[in-house]
């Protein structure tokens, strides 16, 4: 059995994750947003190894999750389920992010930064990651006009993008971006199409499955099969103008060994 971190987990698929892998007997740490969260979670409580709590919005207190997940021990796998559809407007993070930004891309990156390295990660993109291209001297929106659904986007993009350089840079690490497809969610909608259940045991595979197809590594999937994810998930350069900006950012380099800008 694995032991298992999954951010976002009071709700939706990551919800649905944690309840999935606690039947098949896997040890979960859940995670809460806030105390108030928590509770949401309550009658999963005596069945979960423990329970985080961090606002993702925040450095700070995505520092103190990672912090507490480390207490526990190391994990086998982090799913970083967690994320926001829409804002409608930048909005200004404790650290002056974007929250788009922030919860969706900077706070997994600094997970992966922060937590004792896993077996497995397994981060959660979204189709819509093919609308997310172009420039990325601009990622955090302090120049452009707010457009909500291209931020969106463009965060999914990055967090594909991250797994892939991962996986690239961290070849102990089994790394993936999986689509979990439009599911009926609080954020998909009660009228979203796709089949919520292999939305969320895509993720479950990928965290425990002894599957040779589950250990494949820097894939992009969709309800257990691979797809062919945005030209730039998988160009080596970009990963690294990626990696170099969100080090930027953050003050948190992942990869000591990289620097694509020239001098």
């Amino acid at each position: 059995m694995s032991r298992i971190f999954i951010t976002g987990s009071t709700d939706g698929l990551g919800l649905a994750a944690a309840s999935a892998l606690m039947e098949d007997g896997h040890e979960v740490v859940l995670h809460a947003r806030s105390n108030e969260r928590a509770l949401a979670v309550a009658d999963l409580r005596p069945r979960a190894l423990a329970i985080v709590v961090g606002d993702l919005s925040s450095g700070a207190e995505t520092r103190s999750i990672a912090e507490q997940v480390n207490r526990i021990g190391r994990m086998d796998a982090v799913i970083h389920n967690a994320g926001i559809y829409s804002e409608r407007s930048r909005g200004r993070t404790p650290e002056g992010h974007a929250k788009i930004l922030a919860v969706n891309t900077l706070a997994p990156y600094l997970l992966t930064a922060f937590i004792d390295r896993p077996n497995r990660l397994v981060y959660l993109s979204s189709g819509m990651h093919r609308s997310g291209g172009g420039p990325i001297d601009d990622i955090d929106w302090k120049r452009r006009a707010w457009n909500t659904s291209r931020a969106y986007s463009e965060s999914k993009l990055y967090i594909a993008t991250m797994a892939a350089a991962v996986a690239r840079h961290w070849p102990e690490v089994i790394s993936n971006a999986v689509d979990p497809g439009w599911v009926p969610t609080k954020m998909g909608g009660p009228g979203a199409p796709d089949d919520l259940e292999m939305g969320y045991q895509t993720q479950t595979w990928l965290a425990t499955s002894n599957d040779e197809a589950a250990k494949a590594s820097g894939a992009y999937w969709y309800h257990r099969q691979q797809r062919q994810p945005a030209a730039e998930v998988t160009d080596a350069a970009y990963q690294d103008r990626l990696m170099d900006e969100l080090a930027d950012i953050t003050g948190v380099r992942l990869f000591n060994s990289i620097s694509s800008r020239s001098p």
